[in-house]
């Protein structure tokens, strides 16, 4: 007996063959398309904010200090913030000792594969530097620049898109540089004051003269400044020898309240800064307010 073997077409299996195909391929698509976001998390919210900015849709960010209303200097590290690092394929502090739990968390929660950011490493500050190191115009994009390398290595699918995005954020922080400089064209040299060293470095790249320093460090150390740069502050103050007394509106004690009340009984015009990037605006937005409230501030007085 004899059996024939049959040869089916290869018409007749090739068009299964394509749909198998096609289907492998979209289930491929539609895979990548979900994949799970980079883990990212900021001990400040405004590093957050740039790396949303550049990572879009592929990064989830969690921000550790995020009220406005608290003053960061008093935070302290919970459990659920131990948790977000355990996750986390990026993590990014300010250093300069302004966030020094940071370190520490990280030392206790072991991650190889997980990648830190220092933004004081990038731009060679250390402990004992003025640690406000957004309010240098060099930060944020040494910052943004290292935030998009790291994504593009942990996702390097998506890495076109994150050198995209960092160079419209780049592009981005052009109006404040022409703020700066049109203050610094119009103010350079004009004595003021603050109650904390959070603006120093904005002040400088106006050119602004920043009088009393001391008592400044004072505040931000949580020390009593002396009597004699008490007495120098008030007389600035009550003199007008300032032209703005700019304020943390974060942190108040009794007599930074003081000086705010003699400036404003003396007729110095005020401006309040923070250390957190307010709700509902992003880092350019609120950056430009701060300096666009300067100069209106600046403008009142002669």
């Amino acid at each position: 007996m004899s059996i024939a073997l049959s040869r089916t077409p290869l018409r007749a299996v090739s068009r299964p063959f394509r749909w198998l195909v096609a289907g492998l391929a979209a289930l491929s698509v539609a895979g990548h398309a979900f994949a799970a976001p980079v883990n990212v998390v900021a001990a400040e919210n405004f590093y957050g904010d740039v790396a949303t900015q550049i990572g879009g849709s592929h990064v989830a960010v969690t921000s550790i200090l995020s009220n406005p209303d608290e003053d960061p200097h008093l935070f302290e590290a919970s459990p659920k913030t131990a948790r977000a690092l355990q996750q986390a394929q990026v993590v990014i502090y300010n250093g300069a000792d302004y966030d020094p739990w940071m370190a520490k968390l990280l030392s206790v929660s072991k991650q190889p594969s997980r990648v830190t950011i220092v933004v004081a490493d990038l731009i060679g500050k250390k402990a004992g530097d003025n640690p406000h190191l957004w309010y240098d115009p060099a930060t944020m994009p040494a910052a943004a620049r290292a935030i998009a390398a790291e994504l593009g290595r942990a996702d390097p699918a998506h890495k076109a898109e994150y050198d995209a995005n960092l160079d419209k954020f780049v592009a981005s922080l052009k109006p404040i540089a022409d703020k700066v400089a049109a203050l610094r064209a119009k103010y350079k040299g004009v004595p003021v004051t603050a109650t904390e060293p959070v603006f120093g470095y904005a002040a400088a790249a106006v050119g602004l003269d920043m009088r009393n320093q001391r008592f400044q460090l004072a505040t931000m150390n949580n020390t009593e400044p002396t009597p004699s740069d008490v007495a120098a502050f008030e007389n600035d103050l009550r003199k007008k020898q300032v032209r703005v007394l700019i304020y943390n509106g974060q942190t108040e004690d009794p007599t930074t309240k003081r000086m705010r009340k003699i400036a404003h009984d003396s007729g110095v015009p005020t401006v309040s800064v923070t250390e957190t990037e307010p709700r509902g605006k992003t880092f350019q937005q609120w950056q430009l307010g701060q300096f666009d409230a300067l100069g209106r501030a600046l403008a009142t007085t002669k």
